[in-house]
């Protein structure tokens, strides 16, 4: 009978192990916060990207920080561009420490024709956003001036 209880006992805890590390999945929620680089990959004129180029000073974090937390997000809508992003951008974001970074990926245009953004995330919080005028000028001259 102890053998038996203690089968179940350690059926019970790898069990209890796996509901436990299949409900940790991590946020999917982006806390600006805690971003600490941003990577920027600028698309050329044949489509291809650029060299990607990192953003890890302060001052340049702080000011995508800033712009990001304007944006309007629609979480469930699937759009269709007509061509190819100007930018796209991988924000790392530091949840712990002891954990690698979360990474999320922003396709960007910036429509000369009003000057405002239009942003798709790899992120299915976010989906599909909108950047004022003011703001989309400020992330342009952040993002393309490096």
């Amino acid at each position: 009978m102890p053998k038996r209880i203690n089968i179940y006992l350690i059926i019970s805890m790898v069990f209890l192990m796996f509901l436990i590390g299949c409900s940790n999945n991590g946020s999917k929620e982006v806390n600006l916060n805690q971003l600490t680089r941003v990577d920027v990959e600028v698309v050329k004129a044949d489509e291809s990207y650029e060299e990607a180029v990192m953003i890890t000073d302060v001052e340049s974090l702080e000011v995508v920080r800033k712009s990001f937390e304007h944006i309007k997000w629609e979480p469930n809508v699937e759009p269709k561009m007509a061509r190819k992003e100007n930018v796209k951008a991988t924000l790392f974001f530091e949840y712990d420490e002891n954990m690698p970074e979360r990474l999320f990926t922003y396709q960007i245009w910036f429509n000369q024709s009003n000057d405002t953004a239009t942003i798709i995330s790899n992120n299915e919080k976010e989906g599909f956003g909108t950047l004022d005028k003011e703001n989309a000028q400020i992330l342009e001259k952040i993002l393309l001036n490096q």
